[in-house]
């Protein structure tokens, strides 16, 4: 048996959830109503079949997030999370471009990497390189005045948190800024690059070895076995290409507003909530959530 998890926040009615039913008794004629979990915002449904059949039939509900998952360990034990666009909403190296007059030339970079054209470790070097001579300074204030945490972050990992869950932070950034931001959030540990100096300028180099996707699916599976899980007692989310491999190694791999690289291979795309909303795919009511 699965769990469909629709969340439509302040827009999910009989309608709505009758619609999902039409198609999802397709494929199962005894799926049916399970329970709220917060009415009016996310709601359960129960049908039997294969999952990807499932989220197929479901595709393209305007407005809905869809999240569908066996109901076992349905509240996830560990949580690896991408940084830039993803807990926050910028591209950190594109921001600390700015203050060396370099933001486009590195933010074309920078998408065609996340998009999956470019070889990740290749183009992070290239872009670093671009910023010798930057001063630490310019890193502190772009931390300070640039970054700044999506909808819903800091309640996903402090809730989490108090349920149990180990929360991580995985990124092909830099610790200068995923080690404020994890701080700041509550996370439990990060996992990032680091932006080498000299003489508290940048050198132009990053150390080795890079965090790229096969370091992230790394990453994961370690912490996994390090705390004996299971696969399907992880929730993985990420935005870009260089997600992919963690994603599909997660029980719950989820795309935030991602690139096609990633969406089309994701367990369920949050295209139209916060970070938050991940909360109510693992069953957890609104008054549960301990907000950030």
């Amino acid at each position: 048996m699965a769990i469909v998890t629709l969340i439509a926040a302040g827009c999910l009615d009989d309608r709505l959830i009758d619609r999902a039913l039409g198609s999802l008794r397709e494929i199962d004629p005894k799926a049916a109503f399970a329970a709220w979990i917060d009415e009016g915002d996310a709601v359960d449904l129960k049908v039997s079949g294969d999952l990807k059949a499932i989220r197929w039939a479901l595709d393209g509900m305007e407005g809905v997030d869809v999240f569908v998952q066996p109901e076992e360990n349905r509240f996830k034990r560990l949580l690896v999370a991408d940084m830039d666009s993803t807990i926050v909403g910028q591209e950190c190296i594109d921001e600390l471009a700015d203050f060396a007059g370099l933001k486009r030339e590195i933010a074309e970079i920078t998408e065609r990497a996340m998009q999956g054209k470019l070889d990740f470790k290749s183009a992070l070097r290239e872009r670093v390189a671009m910023l010798s001579g930057l001063d630490e300074e310019s890193i502190q204030r772009c931390v300070k005045e640039r970054v700044i945490p999506n909808p819903g972050a800091a309640t996903l990992i402090r809730t989490m948190r108090v349920g149990g869950a180990y929360c991580m932070l995985v990124t092909g950034g830099f610790v200068s800024f995923a080690d404020p931001i994890a701080k700041l959030l509550g996370f439990n540990s990060i996992r990032a690059n680091r932006l080498l100096f000299d003489g508290g300028l940048l050198s132009g180099s990053v150390e080795d070895p890079i965090v790229d996707a096969q370091s992230k699916v790394e990453v994961l599976v370690e912490m996994r076995s390090e705390l004996g899980l299971s696969p399907d007692q992880v929730l993985a989310v990420g935005d870009g290409a260089n997600d992919r491999l963690m994603v599909e190694e997660a029980g719950l791999g989820v795309a935030y507003h991602a690139k096609p690289a990633l969406a089309e291979v994701a367990d369920a795309r949050l295209d139209h909530h916060g970070l938050d909303a991940l909360l109510w795919a693992q069953g957890i009511r609104r008054r549960d959530w301990v907000v950030g």
